[in-house]
């Protein structure tokens, strides 16, 4: 054998060596269980393409101390006790923390998991005061509460003259958690509401609520529910001649939700946890249209802007707990955090806080079908 082939021969076996010790791009490995199939479907999905924006270009910058994040996400069809089920396969499949996960109840359902098995969750895509107080030492919210949402929506209905306010929520958690805020909104102006009816959150029927309303000759209607449901509401609430002023929470802020509407759409006023989705004037909206454009998306709906932030939070609790990250020192990491910039939105947290930020706002949806404010 010529020395040739012996050196070829001796370099391959290196070469084969050094490709073999090389490992592939480890993943940090996050996990998310929400309804992408059932009544909040459109706003789940429309979450969760914020948070993949913010995601993708964080990996296409080479990750996290050279790690790619890995969402891995499970349809829990909107279903608390599938939720459960989903979180614990996804703890099971050692993921860092769980993300976006979607519905108070759901939510509340994943919550005990948390303190079993020492993994955060990060930005449930709920305003439940539950999940702030007490505060859950593995639980970090990203947007107000629910409560907060609805008593400005009612004392906002107050303050332009609106007298005859009705109230009209689904009958579970969050429900009843949306409520509280409002009846403390009407408190706050000497008011109550003219009707305050609830419906059954897994066999929702607004036809015997309808008319109550329209015999209350309501100026307008909170309605406290998931998108399909409200959707249904008004469609009964106009077919019934009803004007009423319409009014809902940010679960229901996303594209989905106007489109579910239909003809009733333009007009209603669903309130808002983050800047305007169109306001260049806001850092982490400028951010995020430029990712957009980046990923050939037209436009930012607000529920992708919610995505979005709780991404930011969940990259920089990644970054401060790196290189060797574990769930206990993202979780020490988190409770760190003071003052930090989402941009142009600072958010901090303490063993003593979880809240994350306190923004609430209103928006109108316009003869475009889009939000305005």
């Amino acid at each position: 054998m010529s020395s040739w082939i012996r050196w070829a021969g001796r370099a391959a076996c290196v070469v084969a060596f050094v490709g073999a010790a090389v490992p592939a791009l480890a993943q940090i490995k996050i996990g998310q269980t929400a309804g992408f199939s059932g009544p909040v479907a459109a706003g789940v999905k429309e979450v969760s393409d914020g948070a993949k924006l913010y995601l993708d270009a964080v990996n296409k910058a080479g990750g996290v101390a050279g790690q790619h994040i890995e969402l891995i996400a499970l349809d829990d069809k909107f279903d608390p006790a599938l939720a459960a089920e989903n979180a614990k396969k996804l703890i099971d499949q050692g993921v860092v923390a769980l993300f976006l996960t979607r519905g108070t109840p759901h939510t509340q359902a994943v919550m005990p998991l948390l303190l079993q098995h020492h993994v955060p969750l990060i930005g449930p895509s709920t305003g439940a005061m539950a999940l702030h107080n007490p505060v859950n030492p593995w639980l970090f919210n990203v947007r107000a509460t629910y409560q907060r949402e609805a008593e400005r929506a009612v004392r906002h209905l107050s303050l332009i003259g609106m007298d005859r306010i009705a109230l009209v929520q689904v009958d579970d958690s969050f429900g009843a958690d949306a409520a509280t805020g409002a009846l403390a909104g009407f408190a706050g102006v000497g008011k109550q509401p003219v009707v305050h009816e609830k419906f059954d959150r897994t066999k929702p029927d607004m036809a015997p609520i309808i008319p109550k309303l329209v015999k209350s000759d309501a100026q307008a209607v909170l309605f406290i529910g998931s998108g399909n449901m409200v959707a249904d509401g008004v469609k009964l609430l106009r077919s019934a001649g009803s004007r009423a002023q319409v009014v809902t929470l940010s679960n229901n802020a996303s594209a989905g939700f106007v489109k579910s509407l239909g003809d009733n759409a333009r007009g209603t006023v669903v309130s808002q946890v983050f800047p305007y989705e169109r306001s260049l004037s806001a850092p982490i909206v400028k951010e995020a249209l430029e990712y957009g454009k980046a990923a050939g998306i037209g436009e930012v709906t607000p529920a992708m802007l919610e995505g979005y932030a709780a991404a930011k939070v969940l990259v920089e609790g990644l970054r401060r707990a790196a290189p060797n990250i574990t769930r206990e020192r993202l979780r020490a990491a988190l409770e760190g955090f003071k003052r930090v910039d989402l941009g142009g939105l600072e958010l901090s947290y303490s063993p003593t806080d979880h809240s994350g930020l306190d923004y609430a706002d209103l928006s109108i949806v316009g003869e475009d079908g889009r939000f305005k404010r």
